[in-house]
């Protein structure tokens, strides 16, 4: 009688067992794999990524487990790995996926999450295109609620994708020629960005809402610096609406310029050289008044330095007059350093002359002897 409880052994009962499969080697191979897997899947639906983009970073994850290089990294490498997988696949088929939000997700620190990034990308050789900034702003506006009319969003707020889109587009565009993207997390100046051209294209209606209750209304999060980007983009509107003829007879404030934005978009090119070449031009013209100066006169008579003696007679008024003139357009690193930390003061025992401090080179200069000294000490040394 067979083992099932039928008759015979020919009964029908057995079927044929892999090996792996009987005693759970497979399993126990794979394990990490199947749990890293779920991780990318779980990771895709999360950020609603098409099934395509799902396989690839699938297909990644297992071709990265299997390299060498990754055999020993530290499990939570191994876990950042499938987030990396995810972010390549993204950029490959220019979904504008960002760092900070694969990290935020991943409960990860950017540092770590970057140096597991380059590995993958030069051990597997992927190729990944650049950020697109116009994609970005597209699909980060997607996800908007303000396009269409609701019962919590009032009329007066909703507006138009397309015409918020483009606008949005162009001060982007302004942003990154100055010098504010750069170096920085592109979505808080995407939000910033979006806050400025919906106010604009309805000023009257909007212009009281806040930043913080825009982002509310239109379902998505704050960034902690979206707030100084936008600080720094109505600093340059400012400062390019002030070259315009027919706005200078008003008294322009962060509020009302926000209404001629369309204006200030639509000449931006000439408004930007005129507000930040400026100093240049005076240079320009300071030193030809300068070469004039001194070239006046009679042959004989001493160069006329009217400009240079008042100068020095007075540097602090050419101070204030350099310190009033426009800046010129440089990155806000430059503009606005970090501070240096102070040092703290040396206490009474470390500032004692021990005779081992190290001399320096302007302190080593003042003990090198002229011809005249070296003179006198030969024949200083011939007496003794």
């Amino acid at each position: 009688e067979g083992l099932c409880g039928a008759p015979g052994p020919n009964s029908g009962c057995f079927s044929e067992v892999a090996y792996s499969q009987s005693t759970g080697q497979k399993e126990q191979l794979s394990r990490c794999l199947q749990r890293g897997i779920r991780r990318v899947q779980d990771l895709c639906k999360v950020l609603q990524l098409p099934t395509v983009f799902e396989e690839t970073a699938v297909s990644y994850f297992q071709r990265a487990l299997q390299h060498p290089s990754f055999h020993l990294v530290s499990l939570e490498k191994k876990e950042l790995l499938g987030g990396c997988c995810v972010f390549v696949t993204c950029r490959q088929h220019n979904w504008p996926l960002t760092m900070g939000t694969i990290c935020s997700l991943l409960y990860a620190k950017q540092e770590l999450f970057a140096s597991v990034y380059l590995s993958l990308q030069k051990e597997l050789g992927l190729s990944v295109p650049a950020l697109s900034l116009a994609d970005l702003v597209k699909t980060h506006l997607n996800s908007f609620r303000l396009f269409q009319h609701t019962a919590d969003i009032p009329a007066r707020f909703v507006e138009d994708k397309e015409t918020m889109v483009t606008r949005t587009m162009q001060i982007v565009e302004l942003a990154s020629e100055t010098w504010l993207v750069t170096g920085r997390h592109p979505v808080p100046i995407v939000m910033a960005a979006a806050f400025l051209s919906w106010q604009s294209l309805q000023p009257t209606a909007r212009l009281a809402c806040t930043f913080a209750r825009f982002c509310k209304l239109a379902g998505v999060d704050l960034p902690p610096p979206a707030h100084l980007r936008l600080k720094e983009l109505l600093e340059i509107l400012l400062r390019m609406a002030s070259q315009l003829t027919w706005l200078k007879v008003f008294n322009m404030d962060k509020k009302t310029v926000v209404k001629h934005i369309g204006d200030l978009l639509q000449h931006r090119i000439f408004l930007l050289k005129n507000a930040f070449c400026l100093e240049d031009k005076e240079e320009q013209h300071a030193t030809a008044s300068g070469e004039g100066s001194l070239g006046e006169g009679s042959p004989g008579s001493p160069p006329v330095a009217g400009g240079s003696a008042q100068e020095e007679s007075c540097p602090l008024e050419g101070k204030r007059q350099r310190e009033g003139s426009p800046r010129p357009l440089l990155p806000p690193c430059l503009i606005n350093p970090r501070k240096r930390l102070r040092t703290a003061a040396l206490s009474a025992s470390d500032s004692a002359i021990t005779g081992d401090e190290p001399i320096s080179d302007s302190e080593i200069e003042q003990y090198l002897r002229g011809p005249e000294e070296i003179r006198a000490f030969r024949k200083a040394k011939a007496w003794l």
